[in-house]
């Protein structure tokens, strides 16, 4: 469904001198240095998947994106959204796609919500049907009618988000692509936005990308991860294989009776050299292990032979510090790489 084969985009940048005089004569003489955002990517994504696209600020995210869409050419390399190179087909890859960026608008500034989506109606061709059935779904989950006749330029962010959200949806895209999109929303909107998506995946097939800084939306939303940093593939699975990289895992347990709580932390730290354990804010002792020394079934076990548990649950490792793990192990190969 969405193919890139190492896909390249460089970008001039005009060099500026310091100082007044440098400013003077960069009026008559330019230097230019070439940056590259996204530097020979490759990945596959199949129809039907649903995949955040994650990655640090700077990292090329949204050029990938703009190169997806239709908005940017590469500089080398090539991409495919349902069999159409979107930059050369632009109308024909527009038709299949719904895109949301959260700073910019696919709504007409001057008009009401309702009357932008009469306008995208007629240029997509939704028939009468699906319409009506997705301004029922909007009404139910976003309320959308609570907008209004107001003009979107007089709309808040988190409302105009809402009616964003709508559009994309508006023609029963094959793929959306959004990029930041429950920016300005609450927790309810946020929970509505996703179950939206969620269910156009499940109903239709929509196949998703989402890139965003919040986490929960990740979680709640995509079910595989492509991770990037300094414009390169750093990861690309299902999310819980991102989150199997973790290089500490937990443990969570109460017990009842025995020793007290500063006994047991020195059983357990002396028992598993390079563990952590401690009190959490629910009274439960909570055991932070090296993956590399220990497995799971090893630590059930030794906690199983010392104590007496009442309960015990191994929690998911933490996205973000399973994401900065990955950062850092990027950073470290590309310089490894430049290096050798």
């Amino acid at each position: 469904m969405i193919v890139a084969e190492r896909l390249t985009k460089d970008f001039r940048v005009a060099e500026r001198r310091p100082g007044l005089l440098g400013s003077l004569s960069t009026l008559l003489t330019r230097e230019y240095r070439t940056v590259r955002a996204v530097d020979g990517i490759s990945f596959h994504l199949r129809a039907g998947s649903k995949t955040a696209y994650i990655g640090a600020n700077g990292a090329g995210k949204s050029t990938t994106i703009k190169m997806l869409t239709g908005i940017m050419t590469p500089s080398s390399g090539r991409c495919l959204v349902n069999g159409v190179e979107p930059y050369r087909q632009r109308r024909d890859n527009a038709r299949s796609i719904g895109v949301v960026f959260g700073q910019r608008s696919q709504l007409w500034w001057d008009l009401s919500v309702p009357d932008s989506f009469q306008i995208l109606r007629r240029i997509y061709d939704v028939p009468d049907a699906v319409y009506e059935r997705n301004l029922a779904l909007y009404r139910e989950l976003l309320d959308i009618d609570a907008l209004g006749t107001t003009p979107v330029r007089q709309l808040s962010l988190g409302q105009r988000m809402r009616a964003e959200i709508a559009a994309s949806l508006l023609h029963d895209p094959k793929v959306v692509f959004w990029d930041e999109p429950t920016i300005g929303l609450d927790m309810v909107l946020k929970e509505a936005v996703r179950a939206l998506v969620n269910r156009a995946n499940a109903e239709l097939g929509t196949t998703v990308l989402l890139t965003s800084h919040d986490l929960s939306d990740i979680s709640a939303i995509c079910d595989d991860a492509l991770v990037v940093d300094g414009g390169r593939v750093v990861h690309e699975g299902t999310l819980h294989e991102l989150l199997r990289r973790a290089d500490r895992r937990s443990v969570v347990f109460d017990h009842r009776g025995g020793p007290g709580v500063a006994d047991t932390v020195l059983r357990i730290e002396t028992g598993l050299p390079g563990a952590t354990a401690g009190l959490t804010g629910e009274g439960r002792i909570r055991v932070d292990y090296p993956a590399d020394a220990f497995t799971s079934r090893y630590v059930l076990g030794f906690l199983l032979d010392h104590f007496e548990l009442a309960d015990c649950y191994a929690p998911e490792p933490d996205l973000e510090t399973v994401l900065r793990q990955t950062y850092r192990g990027g950073a470290r190969a590309a310089r490894d790489g430049g290096a050798g």
